[in-house]
């Protein structure tokens, strides 16, 4: 499979008043996993150029089992955490702040410091 479980559809809203695909669970060392572009809670627009929209859940899940081998995605990232339902974390997983997210602030103002204090010395 491709390694990911979906939610949604008109029978199926995994938000209010919104019936798209989302992504719900991604399996470890799967396809997707593997791949590393996809995310829980991302919205699936649509797969192998055939739009999602307004499609009951069956006929979605249907789409994903014939994609086939080679399996194309149009994706919308979820940019903020909505109310409702959130991925699966079976596996110990925690939230919090990627370390990318504190990292490169921190090197940022590092290498800005280090670019002042340089030109600070070099007037003196």
């Amino acid at each position: 499979g491709l390694g990911f479980n979906i939610v949604g559809g008109t029978d199926r809203q995994y938000i209010a008043n919104d019936s798209s695909i989302y992504v719900s669970w991604i399996k470890k060392d799967g396809a997707a996993y593997l791949d590393g572009r996809l995310q829980e809670g991302d919205k699936i627009l649509a797969i192998n150029g055939k739009d999602l929209k307004d499609l009951r859940h069956k006929d979605a899940v249907e789409l994903f089992r014939n994609a086939g081998y080679y399996v194309s995605l149009k994706i919308q990232r979820r940019l903020q955490p909505q109310n409702g339902p959130v991925g699966h974390r079976g596996d110990g997983e925690s939230g919090g702040l990627p370390l990318a997210a504190i990292l490169v602030p921190g090197l940022a103002l590092a290498a800005t410091a280090v670019w002042i204090l340089l030109r600070y010395r070099q007037r003196m």
